[in-house]
């Protein structure tokens, strides 16, 4: 089936010459290699070898040596198969190029446990063995940059093509912002359907340069993830194209809003229909209310994949547009969890906490996880909160990376569900990272005490 894939988009993409291949590191990071096309073939039936120590890798792309992938496995390979559905042109590149992702297995088959997709399917088996279907859709935010840094080294926002000037303002929902960077804007919408990811709409988000693309609800939440995650590679590589940089940071800006990752779902039983959903009004059914349950029962475990870097915490405040407390509402974008107005059918939850530079696979397979475990133990969520929910006394998420790490570090539901394996790769990745971070002089130190003391 793979060899017929690769032959029907051969037949319609005859000129393609190479073929960029890679997985999804622990950070969300496409890593892997160009191939000649005719190489592609084996790829899909035998598989390419790549070392099992290249999930994890940190920010940088330096070993994590904690994560015992390296030295004690003698940092040997395993076997990469095609993901038949990724497969597509990569229209940036000047030459003919397609792209496809990959993922591990163990050369007997079995899939390796580092794989941040792996660790997905392993959440949506325990979904199929119930008859359950989750129904997903992301919305990712961005910011469109400059890529010429201030003069103190700090990004800064485009040059609108049209006016010649920088934006520095916030234009929510600004119609002549999303007019000004149209060309770009526009280009990433037609690479996405080249490459089968079913983009929806576009807004100008709460600061200076900064987007929302929002994907379609899919019943194939893996999919749905590899999608998302190659949509963030397009809006990159195209703006790059058009002269932009393009950012997924959680917080590029001191004072300004920053980037999250939302992602609405629903789930279905083997019927079709929504578990959610009541027969008459929004409130839902007691599934609906079980599974927000599971969701804010592992929330604070859950912080490190939701904030997964230093700079995620910067996000979190009160008032700037990110939940900082384990809550759930009605129709409330002050919530962690949202249950958004609609029609009955349509009921699902909305999981507001992680940001843009959240590994998608792993917020999916978390909060999957959390939803499902809340189902199968009849969680209480509690009453939901009304009002403006930073005023209220519900439990405050981890702030800081450290209380995050702690928290899954020690979490008996992210060993469950991810293992305790997978656990500890996660955590030495992200101790890594901190602990180079903290050991750097930053350029504010160097601002403020270099010349007077």
């Amino acid at each position: 089936m793979a060899e017929d894939t690769l032959a029907a988009f051969l037949k319609k993409n005859p000129d393609i010459q190479d073929v960029d291949a890679f997985i999804i590191d622990v950070n969300g990071v496409p890593r892997g290699k160009r191939l000649p096309v005719s190489s592609v073939k084996k790829v899909f039936s035998s598989g390419l070898r790549m070392p099992r120590s290249a999930f994890a890798v940190d920010i940088w792309g330096q070993d994590v040596l904690g994560a015992r992938l390296v030295l004690e496995t003698g940092d040997g390979d395993g076997v990469c198969k095609g993901v038949e559905s990724s497969l597509s042109r990569a229209p940036w590149v000047k030459h003919p190029t397609a792209q496809l992702i990959l993922s591990m297995c163990e050369s007997d088959g079995s899939p390796f446990f580092a794989d941040s997709r792996n660790v997905l399917k392993k959440v949506l088996d325990l979904y199929t063995k119930k008859g359950w279907t989750p129904v997903v859709a992301a919305e990712l935010e961005f910011y469109l940059v400059d890529p010429t840094r201030d003069e103190r080294g700090d990004p800064q926002a485009p040059l609108s093509p049209r006016t010649k000037k920088r934006s520095r303002e916030s234009h929510m929902f600004n119609m002549d912002e999303m007019a000004d960077f149209n060309d770009v804007l526009t280009e990433i919408h037609q690479t996405c359907r080249i490459q089968n990811i079913p983009t929806d709409t576009t807004i100008s988000e709460n600061g200076p340069g900064q987007m929302e693309i929002n994907l379609m609800h899919g019943a194939d939440a893996l999919l749905a993830a590899d999608q998302a995650t190659l949509m963030k590679r397009v809006v990159r590589q195209v703006s790059r194209k058009h002269g932009l940089d393009a950012t997924f940071m959680a917080k590029p800006y001191v004072g300004k809003s920053g980037s999250g990752l939302h992602v609405h779902f629903s789930i279905l039983d083997k019927n079709g229909k929504n578990i959610f959903a009541a027969a008459k009004g929004n409130q839902g059914t007691p599934l609906l209310r079980h599974a927000i349950g599971g969701l804010t029962r592992a929330m604070r475990d859950s912080m490190l994949v939701f904030a997964p870097n230093i700079n995620s915490y910067r996000r979190f405040a009160p008032g700037a547009h990110a939940p900082t407390s384990v809550s759930w509402a009605y129709d409330n974008r002050t919530a962690a969890v949202r249950v958004p107005e609609s029609d009955a059918v349509a009921t699902r939850i909305e999981h507001r906490v992680a940001g843009a530079d959240a590994n998608i696979y792993l917020l999916m397979a978390v909060m999957l996880a959390g939803a499902y475990d809340g189902l199968v133990t009849k969680a209480d969520p509690g009453k939901p909160l009304k009002g403006n929910v930073w005023d209220s006394k519900a439990k405050l998420l981890p702030n800081t990376l450290p209380e995050a790490l702690k928290a899954f570090e020690n979490s008996a539901f992210i060993a469950k569900y991810f293992g305790k394996h997978y656990r500890g790769v996660y955590a030495a990745c992200k101790l890594q990272e901190k602990e180079i971070m903290d050991s750097r002089v930053s350029s504010a130190e160097i601002e403020a005490y270099m010349r007077d003391i």
